[in-house]
């Protein structure tokens, strides 16, 4: 265990119940922002990767095309 995990256990220790659940509350927080923020992350890099593909983007025919082509293998799989 390291100085500073010791330390917060200390620290810890000493809190009264309801203090407790408000780190519990705030190290939530911080896990779900670090996680979001790594979301972000991959999402900007999958990003890239589309743009480094060079494409042309899609026409609404295009997309409409897709949705349709989507529902008829969706509705297929349920038979």
């Amino acid at each position: 265990m390291t100085a500073i995990e010791t330390r917060l256990i200390e620290r810890l220790r000493k809190l009264p119940p309801t203090r407790l659940a408000e780190v519990v509350d705030f190290v939530e927080f911080l896990a779900a922002r670090e996680e979001r923020a790594l979301a972000a992350a991959r999402l900007g890099e999958a990003f890239d990767k589309i743009d480094a593909q060079d494409l042309p983007p899609l026409s609404d025919e295009d997309i409409d095309a897709e949705l349709q082509a989507d529902r008829r293998e969706r509705r297929q799989r349920q038979d």
